[in-house]
């Protein structure tokens, strides 16, 4: 290294340095270890995604009475907790066994038409006055993560390849 790229680099990492205003923390989320954990306990994302989800369907619903609101919520939100649960795992699973650009839209487009199919039938089934209505949201919520995801996963196998 030239004594040039040497003063370049310590003043570049002087200037970054000064721009860091933020305090350090031994931990970097911010967050206390109780808080952390709860943030990343599975059974919390489920109980979100249930009462999230759920509560969009009885509000979808509201105007065809609380018998019927009520059902599409409690239908939506099991999906959305059991896909909550799956979701992740099977985009991790696919995109690891597929190469390159099949990785990235092959695990997405597969889960977004099992959500779709799971998500009409059930509420068919269920006698849901508004189904797309009450889909729209936890359908969206769920593609968009899933194309999200999958495109991290396969960055994050790029970067790792590229290190090693």
């Amino acid at each position: 290294m030239s004594f040039v790229s040497f003063v370049v680099n310590l003043f570049l990492h002087r200037r970054v340095r000064q721009l860091d205003y933020a305090p350090r923390r031994a931990d970097p989320a911010g967050l206390n270890p109780t808080l952390a954990s709860f943030a990343r306990s599975s059974v919390t994302h489920v109980a979100f995604a249930f009462l999230a989800m759920g509560g969009w369907a009885v509000f979808a619903n509201a105007l065809h009475g609380p018998e019927r609101a009520l059902l599409a919520g409690l239908v939506q939100g099991t999906l959305s907790g059991l896909l909550t649960l799956g979701l992740k795992r099977f985009l991790e699973a696919a995109v690891a066994r597929l190469p390159g650009l099949l990785a990235l839209t092959i695990p997405p487009l597969l889960s977004c038409a099992g959500v779709l199919a799971l998500l009409l039938t059930a509420h068919r089934l269920a006698g849901t006055p508004n189904i797309w209505t009450t889909i729209s949201v936890p359908y969206a919520v769920s593609s968009t993560y899933a194309w999200i995801y999958s495109l991290m996963l396969v960055l994050a196998r790029r970067r790792a390849a590229a290190v090693s």
